[in-house]
C-alpha cells in the first residue's frame, strides 16, 4: 500500500473512533434548607438544590444531602457527613454551603449555633475528607436573606461567616462560589418589592400549604430556587471546573 492510500485509510478509521465515555459521577450538596429538598405538600418551598438536579446530562447524579436546620457542627455530631465521606468516589465532587445555622444565636435555631472558629474547622474537615477520597470540593458562600436597608439597599446578613467560608477557600485553594454575594447583588437589581418574588410569601388562601400565609425572608419559592440554582450553574462556567462540560441545558444567568 502506497503513503497516500495508508494515510486516507487511516483517517476514514478515526474518523469512526468514537471520544471516550465519560465516567459516571456524584455531586453531593451538603448544607441547610435554602439547598436540601422539601415534600411536595410543602410547596411552593424549594431548595434551590431540587432544580439544580435538572441540569445536568446522564453522566452526573446528585445525591443532595442538605437538610434543613443544621449547621457544621450539627451536619457533623449527627453523623450526616460520615456516610458522604465514605461514598465519595474520585471524580466526585462535593457542594458545600452553611452559615446560616451557624450563625443563629436566638430562637430555636440556637442550639445550632458554631462559632467562626469552629465553622472554619469543619468547613476545612469536609475539604480534607473529600480530597482524600479524590473528590472535588467547592465552597459555597450562605445564599442572602430577603432584607433591605431603609435606603432600599440589600442588606449583607452573612458577613463573618462568608468572610470566613472566603479565607478558608483562598487558604486551601478550593473553589468558591460566592453565593452570598451574587445571590445580595440580583436582589438589589430587583429591588425591595420585586425581590419578594424569589421567596416564601403567599397571601391569605393562597397555597394549600400556608393557608394564612406566609412571609419567609430566607427560603426560597420554586422561581427563586431556580434562579439561585442558575447562579450555581453559571459560577461553575466560570470556575472552568470539569463539571461544567456535563451541564446538559442552557444557563441564563451570566
Amino acid at each position: 500500500m502506497t503513503r497516500k492510500p495508508f494515510l486516507l485509510c487511516t483517517l476514514i478509521l478515526c474518523s469512526f473512533i468514537l471520544p471516550a465515555e465519560k465516567k459516571h459521577i456524584k455531586v453531593y450538596l451538603i448544607g441547610d434548607s435554602t439547598m436540601c429538598i422539601f415534600d411536595p405538600h410543602r410547596a411552593p418551598l424549594t431548595g434551590w438544590g431540587m432544580p439544580f438536579a435538572y441540569f445536568f446530562d446522564s453522566t452526573v447524579t446528585i445525591d443532595n444531602r442538605a437538610i434543613g436546620g443544621r449547621s457544621t457542627r450539627t451536619f457533623l455530631s449527627e453523623g450526616r457527613w460520615q456516610p458522604v465521606a465514605d461514598s465519595a468516589q474520585k471524580g466526585d465532587y462535593v457542594f458545600m454551603q452553611f452559615g446560616h445555622n451557624d450563625e443563629a444565636t436566638t430562637g430555636k435555631m440556637k442550639v445550632n449555633y458554631t462559632s467562626v472558629p469552629d465553622y472554619k474547622i469543619n468547613l476545612i474537615k469536609f475539604i480534607t475528607e473529600t480530597r482524600a477520597k479524590q473528590a472535588t470540593p467547592v465552597l459555597i458562600t450562605p445564599v442572602t436573606r430577603c432584607q433591605f436597608n431603609a435606603d432600599g439597599t440589600a442588606r449583607e446578613s452573612h458577613l463573618p461567616y462568608t468572610n470566613a467560608c472566603i479565607e478558608i477557600a483562598s487558604q486551601f485553594q478550593v473553589p468558591l462560589i460566592d453565593l452570598d454575594k451574587k445571590s445580595r447583588l440580583l436582589l438589589q437589581k430587583l429591588g425591595p418589592e420585586n425581590a419578594k418574588l424569589l421567596f416564601l410569601m403567599t397571601a391569605p388562601g393562597e397555597s394549600p400549604a400556608y393557608p394564612a400565609g406566609i412571609s419567609d425572608s430566607t427560603h426560597y419559592n420554586d422561581y427563586g430556587a431556580r434562579i439561585i440554582a442558575e447562579i450555581v450553574l453559571s459560577s461553575i462556567k466560570d470556575l472552568n471546573l470539569e463539571l461544567s462540560e456535563r451541564i446538559a441545558g442552557p444557563v441564563k444567568i451570566n
